[in-house]
C-alpha cells in the first residue's frame, strides 16, 4: 500500500536538455532568416516594381500576418504531435517557398510577390513551436532561461538583415534565394535526426479546437497577448521595416541599413535571455515594467528625428535592448500561468498576437509617413502611447508563482 502511495518519481530532464534546446534554437534562428528575407530588399523591389511606400509597407508586412495567425494552429498542434515533428514540417515547407520568393521577385510582378509572401509566413510559426517543446525540458524555476534562449533565435532576423543584401550583392538574387532555402531544407533533416522529445510531455488526447477555444477564455491569455503584441510585435515591425525607415529618414542604401538593422535585432536578442533569467528570480512582472518604461521614452526620443547618430543609434539600440528584455519577461509568464497542458495552445495565441503586433506597424508606419518633412512622427507616438497603456495592464497581471502552480496542476 505504502508504495502505491509514493509518488513517482520525476522524469530526468538532465539528459539532452541542452543539446534540444541548442537544436531548436538554431531551427528558429533559421526559420526567422526565412521568415524575414523580403525586409531587407524592400528598397530593391520598390526600386524594380516602382512601389509606393505604402505598397512596400504591405509587401514587408505580409508574411508578418501569416506567421502570426497560424501561429495558434501550430501552437496547439504542437502541444499534441511535439516539437520534433513540427520543426521538420514547418522548415521542410520553407525551404521550397523561399525559391518561389525569388521565382516571384524576378517576375516583376508585384501582386505575385505579395502573394508568396503571404505563404511564407509559414516560416515564422517556429516561435510557437519552440516554446512548449524547450519550456517541457525545463523545471519551473527554469523555464524563463529556457525559453529566453530559445527566443534569441530570433537573431534569424539580424542575420537576414545583415547577410540577405550581401549575399545578393555577392552571388545574385536568386542564388542567394538558392543558398537560403539549401539551409533550410538541411535544418529541417536535423531536426528531425536530433530533436527528442522532453521525458515530462504526453500526447494529450483531448481535440484541439475545444483546447484553443478554452485558452481563448483565460484572461491571462488576453493580458499576456496585448503586452506581447507590443514588446515584440514593436521588435518585428521595426527589424523588417527598419531599413525602409533608415532609407527614408536618413538616406542610407540597402546594404548600410542593413547592418544597423542586424545591430538592432542582435542588441533585442541579447537581451532577451537576460529578461527571462531575471524573470525566473525577480518575477515577470517587474522585467516587463521596466521594459515598456523604457520603450514609452525611447519611443518618443526617436520620433523627434535627432540628426546625429550617436543620438538616434544610441537611442534604437537601447529600445531594442528594452524590448528584447520584455519579450523574455512576457514570455517567462506563459510557463508560469498557462494550464500545464495547454503551454502550447496559450503560448502559440500570445506568439500570434506578437507577430500580429507586429504587423500593422509597417502599414501604420507606410500610410503615416510624412514624405514631405521625411517624418514617422505619428507612428512613433503611436508606440509609445500603446507601450503606456501596456505598462498600465501590466500592474494588473499575477506575476505568477507557488499559487499559480498548485492552481494550474488543479486545472
Amino acid at each position: 500500500m505504502a508504495a502505491s502511495s509514493a509518488p513517482s518519481a520525476a522524469p530526468d530532464l538532465k539528459s539532452g536538455q541542452l543539446l534540444n534546446l541548442i537544436t531548436a534554437t538554431t531551427a528558429s534562428t533559421v526559420g526567422f532568416w526565412a521568415w524575414t528575407i523580403i525586409g531587407p530588399l524592400s528598397a530593391r523591389y520598390t526600386a524594380e516594381m516602382d512601389l509606393t511606400p505604402t505598397q512596400a509597407s504591405v509587401l514587408v508586412a505580409m508574411p508578418i500576418l501569416v506567421g502570426s495567425i497560424a501561429r495558434i494552429p501550430v501552437g496547439a498542434w504542437t502541444d499534441r504531435y511535439g516539437g520534433r515533428r513540427m520543426f521538420t514540417i514547418v522548415l521542410g515547407v520553407t525551404a521550397p517557398l523561399v525559391l518561389l520568393t525569388a521565382v516571384a521577385g524576378e517576375t516583376g510582378s508585384y501582386a505575385l510577390i505579395v502573394v508568396v509572401a503571404f505563404f511564407l509566413g509559414i516560416a515564422g510559426t517556429v516561435f510557437a513551436i519552440g516554446i512548449p517543446f524547450c519550456s517541457a525540458w525545463y523545471d519551473r524555476t527554469r523555464k524563463g532561461f529556457a525559453t529566453g534562449i530559445f527566443g534569441a533565435g530570433m537573431v534569424g532576423t539580424a542575420v537576414s538583415a545583415f547577410f540577405t543584401p550581401r549575399l545578393v550583392a555577392g552571388v545574385g538574387y536568386f542564388n542567394t534565394h538558392l543558398i537560403i532555402a539549401g539551409i533550410v531544407a538541411a535544418m529541417a533533416v536535423v531536426c528531425w535526426l536530433v530533436l527528442r522529445e522532453s521525458p515530462a510531455w504526453s500526447r494529450p488526447t483531448e481535440p484541439i479546437l475545444p483546447k484553443i477555444r478554452h485558452a481563448f477564455t483565460l484572461k491571462v491569455t488576453w493580458q499576456l497577448c496585448f503586452l506581447y503584441g507590443v514588446v515584440f510585435g514593436a521588435f518585428v515591425a521595426f527589424s523588417n521595416y527598419l531599413p525602409t525607415y533608415l532609407g527614408n529618414v536618413y538616406d542610407y542604401d540597402a546594404t548600410a541599413a542593413g547592418t544597423r538593422t542586424a545591430g538592432f535585432a542582435v542588441a533585442a536578442v541579447i537581451a532577451r535571455p537576460i529578461g527571462g533569467t531575471i524573470a525566473d528570480k525577480l518575477g515577470p512582472k517587474i522585467v516587463t515594467l521596466t521594459s515598456l518604461a523604457g520603450t514609452v521614452v525611447l519611443a518618443m526620443v526617436v520620433a523627434f528625428q535627432p540628426g546625429q547618430e550617436r543620438v538616434y543609434g544610441t537611442a534604437f539600440l537601447l529600445m531594442a535592448l528594452f524590448l528584447g528584455f520584455g519579450t523574455g519577461g512576457v514570455f517567462a509568464w506563459v510557463g508560469r500561468a498557462a494550464p500545464v497542458k495547454e503551454v502550447g495552445t496559450v503560448g502559440g495565441i500570445i506568439a500570434a498576437a506578437g507577430g500580429l503586433g507586429g504587423y500593422f506597424p509597417p502599414l501604420v508606419m507606410g500610410a503615416t509617413y510624412d514624405a514631405e518633412r521625411s517624418s514617422y512622427f505619428v507612428g512613433l507616438t503611436l508606440l509609445a502611447v500603446f507601450a503606456a497603456l501596456a505598462l498600465l495592464l501590466t500592474f494588473t497581471v499575477r506575476n505568477g508563482g507557488k499559487t499559480d502552480e498548485r492552481a494550474r496542476s488543479e486545472t
